[in-house]
């Protein structure tokens, strides 16, 4: 008999070379499930996770799960856990969930944040989770651009050359910009998001926000499904997966 366990996951991704397994380097899964080896004796583990984040991105509400032969307490999992992961890798919560439970499969849509300091002079503290932005930004012009945006569209634009999926088709269900102390946090809600989509639409908003593009040429720029169409990929340290909804 065995149990599937569901876990809240928070982590600091300025470590780490993404979080998928990679030959050589250290990644928040090959963390995790070497510490999951070592509560099962050796045993060869392997967790899923609801989508994979990239070097130096973080996670508020990463999920993953995994099976396990031992019949812990759901809420000791979280203790166990976090006695053996590194400082930068915290799980917040642990459950018992049903056994066809699927951490990428069933989710329902993601949350993201991208968070931005506005100085010119550079913040050591803030260097690896937010991106400095010290140029003039029009707020009202950027958020004059979401209505584009949101709704169901092909985002092929907005998504790196390198994308594997060949279904493109993503629907956006509210953006946000919320101007916070010091800085601004964009606020992306979708039912999924494509490989670098998040970081080009940040920064193809901050070129609309500069001057540089208009919000109407975004009709035009999602009709081409050409990367080279929309604008610069925002830099990975300032995103985070913010929630997984099921």
């Amino acid at each position: 008999m065995t149990n599937r366990i569901k876990c809240i996951v928070s982590y600091d991704g300025t470590g780490f070379s993404g979080y998928q397994v990679q030959p050589e380097k250290r990644t928040v899964q090959r963390e995790l499930e070497a510490a999951l080896g070592k509560i099962h004796k050796g045993l060869e583990m392997r967790v899923s996770a609801s989508g994979r984040t990239d070097a130096g991105v973080h996670a508020r509400g990463q999920v993953i799960h995994f099976d396990t032969p031992l019949m812990l307490p759901e809420d000791r999992w979280t203790i166990a856990l976090n006695s053996l992961l590194p400082a930068d890798i915290s799980v917040l919560h642990s459950e018992i969930a049903p056994g066809n439970f699927h951490a990428r499969f069933d989710a329902k849509g993601k949350e993201y944040r991208y968070f931005i300091y506005r100085s010119r002079q550079r913040d050591p503290f803030r260097r690896n989770y937010a991106y400095q932005y010290p140029y003039p930004l029009d707020i009202q012009r950027i958020r004059e651009s979401f209505p584009y945006l949101i709704g169901t569209h092909n985002f092929t634009s907005f998504c790196s050359a390198k994308t594997e999926v060949e279904d493109r088709v993503r629907t956006l269900e509210e953006i946000q910009l919320l101007e916070v102390e010091g800085g601004l946090v964009f606020r992306f809600r979708g039912n999924g998001f494509l490989y670098n989509m998040v970081r080009i639409l940040t920064g193809t908003l901050l070129e609309i926000g500069s001057g540089d593009r208009n919000p109407d040429e975004l009709p035009g720029i999602l009709k081409k499904k050409d990367r080279s169409a929309a604008g610069k990929t925002a830099p990975g340290h300032g995103l985070y997966l913010w929630e997984v909804f099921y």
